[in-house]
Parts: structure tokens; C-alpha cells; sequence
């Protein structure tokens, strides 16, 4: 199982909290040290639409000129902005097997998953 996200990413720092807490043991991918390949972002559109993997809410998607959102319009163009920009991806991405088991981070349903 493994934890993707940026490290000093509010929502992240809650998830690896909630992890620590519950003695749940994940591994951590950091975008920024790690990076992400073309190949993990094709599964993971396969799982789900681009529109939910691009964070359209963080200051990453914000900071982009208006010309590079609009250019944003399918699963092409959005792996290449994820390329270009790891923390625009959605985050924490929590994955197991290659298989996404949730994007973002809620106590919530992160409890159903380990604690059903």
C-alpha cells in the first residue's frame, strides 16, 4: 500500500497522521522527490476521470496562466500537465496493488477502509 502526496500538504499531513495513529503501516511517495511516470498516470485515468485526479482547487492548478487551463480538456493533456506539475495531482492518493482506494483524505471513509 502506498501513500502519494507532497509532504507539506495539509490534507497529506492528516492522512499520514491518521496512519500513525491507527498503527497502519504505508509507504510514502513524494511527487516532488519522486516524481510520477506517464505509465502510473495512464492507470490511474483508467480508474478515474481526469477532472478528479487534476486538483482544480490548489494553488497549483490556480498559479497556471488561464491559457493553461483551458488547454486542460483530455487524459493527454492532463497526464502532461502532471508530468510538468506533480502537485496538481489530487492529494493524498492512497493506492494498493495498483488500484486506487481513495483520493483526498476523510477520517471517515479512510475507517470503513481499514476498519470495516
Amino acid at each position: 500500500m502506498k501513500l502519494y502526496g507532497i509532504p507539506n500538504c495539509n490534507t497529506v499531513k492528516k492522512a499520514r497522521q491518521w496512519f500513525a495513529d491507527h498503527q497502519v503501516d504505508v509507504g510514502f511517495h513524494d511527487f516532488r522527490k519522486d516524481g510520477v511516470s506517464e505509465a502510473l498516470l495512464r492507470s490511474w485515468l483508467k480508474q478515474v476521470p481526469w477532472e478528479k485526479l487534476v486538483n482544480r482547487a490548489g494553488m497549483t492548478w490556480r498559479s497556471l496562466p488561464d491559457e493553461a487551463k483551458v488547454a486542460v480538456r483530455d487524459d493527454a493533456s492532463a497526464i502532461a500537465l502532471m508530468l510538468d506539475k506533480p502537485s496538481v495531482i489530487k492529494r493524498p492518493l492512497l493506492e494498493k496493488g495498483g488500484k486506487i482506494l481513495y483520493l483526498g483524505f476523510d477520517e471517515a471513509a479512510y475507517q470503513k477502509i481499514f476498519h470495516p
